[in-house]
């Protein structure tokens, strides 16, 4: 299995840089304790212990990172970070994809040459099915819809006390591959002109349409395309489905 994480540290923080890496290394060695379960519930299919597992591991570790910011004198919230993550299945026939994480961003997907906005919202409470998972969330007796798919923090972490106030709500989506699709997850720096931006749109789109992917240097000069109004740090990650 592997694991891309990319953090983003609080604005104009000293530490920001620091925190951020902290946070991809606290969920790597998360990631890295439970990765024959995360294997398995990916493998499986089982949406909701996928949800539930992840949100877990992404509380303590971002608890980890508070808990170092006490240990270092400084306040939690400018040693902070969103964090987002993908997983891919080193199975070649498990096309399974799954994204979490916690903050602002976007996730997207390029498929027969449209791009596609699949970044979860947090107000989202059901909302179109994806393929392969689609089912609504299991009730309690008193039929009432399971927290963890309301985007409902599950309870604190042993790493911390409750948040308060309340922070950012989990990010989760589990979606199908195609062949020949292009799966882009990136921060606000990107996210943001790619939403706004028809023409950004329309140039990634043919220049990542072809089913090989671009050379390292091509996709750092695409990244960095400049898009007038839009002036933030860009951080991206892509994944082409062969």
């Amino acid at each position: 299995m592997i694991l891309v994480a990319m953090a983003t540290g609080a604005r104009a923080t000293p530490g920001a840089h620091r925190a951020a890496a902290e946070a991809c290394h606290w969920i790597g060695r998360a990631v890295g304790r439970s990765h024959a379960r995360l294997a398995q519930d990916i493998g499986a299919a089982r949406r909701g212990d996928l949800k539930s597992g992840l949100h877990r591991l992404t509380d303590r570790s971002l608890g980890k990172l508070r808990a170092s910011a006490v240990e270092q004198g400084i306040d939690p919230e400018e040693y902070a970070a969103t964090l987002r993550c993908l997983l891919l299945p080193a199975d070649p026939d498990c096309r399974v994809r799954v994204f979490f994480g916690v903050g602002a961003g976007g996730l997207f997907r390029l498929r027969d040459g449209e791009w596609h906005d699949i970044e979860p919202q947090v107000t989202d409470i059901t909302g179109e099915p994806v393929v392969g998972f689609g089912s609504l969330p299991p009730e309690t007796p008193d039929g009432d819809r399971l927290t963890m798919d309301l985007g409902i923090p599950t309870p604190p972490s042993p790493y911390e006390p409750a948040p308060e106030p309340p922070r950012e709500a989990f990010r989760f989506r589990a979606s199908v591959a195609r062949p020949g699709d292009a799966l882009l997850m990136c921060t606000g720096g990107l996210a943001d002109p790619l939403r706004g931006e028809p023409e950004l749109r329309e140039y990634l789109t043919g220049r990542w349409s072809d089913p090989t992917p671009p050379g390292l240097a091509a996709f750092l000069a695409d990244s960095q395309v400049r898009v007038k109004g839009y002036a933030d740090d860009r951080t991206a990650a892509a994944v082409w489905e062969a």
